[in-house]
């Protein structure tokens, strides 16, 4: 047992996360790191080192290796060097979730002070929606119609309450799903609804896949309650884009206008990244090597014209990223990793009606979802968002908790 005054220390550490996500990247990464220092220290004094002998700790820290190997090969390895050295926090950072969720309570305060942050987050989206401006008065600047809430000019404010949302549906389900599963899929919804107002098409329609498997899988519900309430949540989401113009042009009018490859700045971005893929197809061009291949390392030195390439950061689709910055044997020692350390236990995660392991499983499989536009995958926001359910995932069940006997 820890002692109160470090169970407490911890406990606002993790509470603290999605606020330190909003305030943004330094923050967040400030406020990992702080756990990963504060966990080294505690298990060095407990002496607790059983988690070397665990699989998946294992393959993470293969993943690891191979990163820093990415980096030696890369095109210009200052690039990617602190995304590639730096993914040891992610590692620390599954492993200090899973020690505190074998105490008493302790991620079931954190579960409900994250439920509050989240809470105020869509509120303050439906607010920007009709006002023009959040709570704080940002958005005040921008006449395109998108929410950006408190991440200011950034449009990921969806991806963000996507991202808690299912952790969050999964322990409701889990405490209170017998007697308060009505309530407690309103509330779902009304996540939902938010996250289709940013206008952010990918979260959209990943949230909805994932609200929907939650309807069908949820063992509380005939058949026939489940078909209702899909078709009740699909009528309100049509209602919703209809009756606002943006919605309509950003989910009607742009998907049609895309249709046609040429004018489909994404179609571009993807046929550039398998170009990179074609002039580099062992390795790739290296982790955050993207933009150095596509646009040179100086504005004079723009090179997208030179191969077909489109300039930008990445390549805007996760298995293009990966061709492009790790080539094909790259791909194939990432998704190896990946799929062992996630889709291998599938059996187990579906084993013991664990609706976190539902949500968490089915988030992680989803940013795997093919065509749909996404970030770069090892990104500060995207990983750290993949981190925590990850780390969730394995963390609460017994049968897969890393520091369980």
């Amino acid at each position: 047992m820890l002692s109160k005054n470090i169970n407490n220390y911890f406990l606002a550490l993790y509470s603290l996360i999605p606020i330190s996500i909003l305030v943004g990247p330094m923050i967040s990464l400030a406020n990992i790191v702080l756990i990963d220092l504060s966990f080294i220290i505690l298990i060095l004094f407990k002496k607790d080192f059983s988690f070397f002998k665990n699989r998946t700790f294992q393959y993470l820290f293969i993943l690891y290796l191979y990163l820093i190997f990415n980096t030696i090969i890369s095109l210009d390895p200052n690039s990617g060097i602190n995304r590639n050295f730096g993914f040891i926090r992610i590692i620390i950072f599954f492993l200090s979730i899973n020690y505190f969720y074998q105490q008493k309570n302790f991620f079931n305060k954190v579960f409900y002070f994250w439920l509050m942050v989240i809470s105020v987050v869509v509120l303050d989206v439906f607010f920007e929606s009709v006002f023009g401006r959040n709570i704080l008065g940002y958005g005040a600047d921008f006449v395109d119609g998108r929410v950006y809430s408190f991440f200011k000019n950034e449009a990921i404010v969806g991806s963000y309450v996507y991202a808690f949302f299912l952790i969050l549906l999964g322990f409701f389900l889990n405490k209170h799903g017998s007697n308060k599963k009505y309530i407690i899929f309103i509330f779902a919804i009304v996540f939902l609804f938010s996250i289709f107002v940013t206008g952010e098409r990918a979260s959209s329609v990943k949230s909805l896949i994932s609200i929907t498997i939650f309807f069908l899988i949820f063992k509380e519900f005939k058949l026939k309650n489940k078909i209702l309430l899909i078709a009740t949540t699909l009528t309100g989401i049509l209602l919703l884009i209809m009756s606002s113009d943006y919605l309509k042009l950003r989910f009607v009018d742009q998907i049609k206008y895309n249709v046609s490859f040429k004018h489909n700045n994404y179609f571009y971005l993807y046929k550039s990244g398998i170009e990179v893929f074609k002039n580099y197809p062992v390795f790739g061009v290296g982790n955050k090597n993207y933009r150095i291949a596509t646009c040179g390392k100086n504005t004079e030195d723009l090179k997208e014209n030179e191969k077909n390439y489109f300039c930008s950061t990445h390549p805007h689709q996760i298995y293009f990223e990966f061709l492009a910055e790790h080539g094909l044997l790259g791909t194939l020692v990432i998704f190896y990793l990946l799929y062992s350390i996630i889709f291998s236990k599938w059996k187990i995660f579906f084993s013991d009606n664990n609706y976190i392991q539902y949500g968490t499983f089915i988030y992680l499989i989803l940013v795997f979802l093919p065509i749909i536009p996404t970030g770069a995958f090892f990104g500060d926001f995207l990983l750290t968002l993949f981190a925590i359910n990850l780390s969730l995932l394995y963390a609460s069940n017994p049968k897969t908790n890393i520091f369980k006997k």
